[in-house]
């Protein structure tokens, strides 16, 4: 009887913890999918969306949580790098 009762006590509190920390991990995960939505790189001027080269600017800080609130962010106008896909000089 007592085995049971122990059985059952470890069993419960497995299952308590097991969805404490599932809602932990989700509610950490919310809050870094938050943050990376503001990084504003996507909409930057000087954003030229080349794996190589990503900022003309700070090129290495990009696409990070570095780069939330930076100081040299220009909206993107049409005459952007990024803008300009297919128009490249053939050599």
């Amino acid at each position: 009887m007592l085995a049971m009762i122990l059985c059952a006590f470890c069993t419960w509190t497995v299952i308590i913890l097991f969805i404490s920390s599932f809602w932990l991990t989700l509610k950490k995960g919310i809050i870094h999918l938050k943050t990376l939505h503001e990084i504003p790189c996507s909409g930057c001027d000087y954003f030229t969306n080349d794996y190589r080269l990503k900022c003309t600017v700070h090129p290495k800080k990009p696409c990070s949580e570095q780069a939330i609130g930076c100081i040299d962010f220009e909206p993107k106008t049409s005459a952007c790098n990024a803008c300009q896909k297919g128009r490249r000089k053939l050599c």
